[in-house]
């Protein structure tokens, strides 16, 4: 089932009330929310919660996601929500978490099917790595799953762990519409360079370049997934979102092979081909990608410059060591400049 994230926070309201006027922090189990009856708090962002309910109609479980009331009062957020939303009503994948058809709502709230199972990220954090055979399995649902929402003429542009719903059997759902490109829809206008772009560690590097991204940028993105599944960690690092996004413009990553010596020659291949920098030599489409997965003795491996220097690239002290030296002696020289131009007054 879906599992809650550490740090999120429940408030308190008499059980059984009606919830329409009521703050969001107030729903708890045994609370009514129109023909809805809250069961749990699944988890908490800063923009929406997410609950655990029942349709008192059917008997069905549902999952109900609110967006909190300062986020209803903001234009773009809203607007992001609706996206959402009317994305989730469209799209009719097993690999897609459905957003159910009912608009009788005394406020605003999305209805979405329920799933048995966990998000990626709660996977890694317990997990760390994933044998490559179950990365593989999971990252093959991901691309069926995008092979079908870019059919639709739909960019998710924020693939990341925590927007991927994974049951038993490793097969998946994709979440969180909320900034996806749509042919022939207007750009969302966003205030934050975070949200018009996705999440530093997993956009693309067009995407980095504030360019909108088509469906090879969610491939790119797949790829980090990848990465991390089998190495433990991601392709790209930094002591900020500005500092990451400009390692993948710049650097190559740690061949994940030096990490995870089960990684073969052939699925590192596959991986560098996803992370390529320029869309132009990436992979066009998610089955594109998923062929070479469920192919991988047919995989030529390259000989990549990326692959034999990434030491050096990634080795930056000399040229540091030079560029401090020069700080170092800029008060010298501004000192020396004053004391000349002393004497020579």
């Amino acid at each position: 089932m879906w599992e809650r994230i550490a740090g999120f926070r429940t408030g308190s309201v008499n059980r059984g009330c009606r919830l329409s006027s009521l703050p969001i922090t107030s729903l708890e189990p045994g609370d009514q929310l129109d023909h809805y009856r809250i069961e749990s708090l699944v988890s908490r962002s800063g923009m929406a919660s997410i609950y655990r309910a029942t349709d008192t109609r059917t008997g069905q479980p549902v999952a109900i996601k609110i967006p909190d009331l300062e986020t209803e009062d903001d234009p773009v957020y809203f607007d992001r929500f609706r996206r959402e939303a009317e994305i989730g009503k469209k799209l009719h994948h097993p690999g897609v978490m459905k957003v159910l058809p009912d608009d009788d709502h005394s406020r605003v709230y999305m209805v979405m099917e329920w799933m048995d199972g966990t998000l990626l990220r709660q996977i890694l954090d317990r997990e760390k790595k994933l044998p490559p055979e179950r990365a593989v399995r999971i990252t093959l649902s991901i691309l069926h799953a995008l092979n079908y929402v870019h059919g639709q003429g739909i960019v998710h542009r924020d693939l990341k762990p925590e927007n991927i719903m994974v049951d038993a059997d490793d097969n998946v759902k994709l979440i969180d519409f909320g900034i996806a490109g749509v042919s022939g829809v207007r750009r969302i206008t966003f205030t934050k360079i975070t949200d018009a772009m996705g999440t530093p560690d997993y956009i693309s590097p067009e995407q980095v370049r504030a360019k909108r991204g088509d469906a090879r940028s969610d491939l790119y993105s797949v790829g980090v997934i990848l990465y991390e599944m089998l190495t433990g960690r991601v392709p790209f690092t930094g002591a900020n979102a500005f500092v990451v996004m400009n390692d993948r413009l710049v650097h190559n990553p740690v061949p994940p092979r030096e990490i995870n010596p089960d990684i073969t020659p052939q699925l590192q291949e596959i991986i560098y081909r996803a992370l390529e920098r320029d869309p132009g030599k990436r992979y066009s489409t998610a089955r594109e990608f998923a062929l070479d997965l469920e192919h991988q003795d047919q995989v030529g491996v390259d000989d990549r410059t990326e692959q034999r220097n990434w030491k050096h690239e990634r080795s930056p002290w000399p040229r540091k060591f030079v560029l401090y030296a020069a700080l170092a002696l800029i008060p010298i020289a501004v000192f020396v400049l004053l004391l000349l131009a002393a004497r020579h007054f």
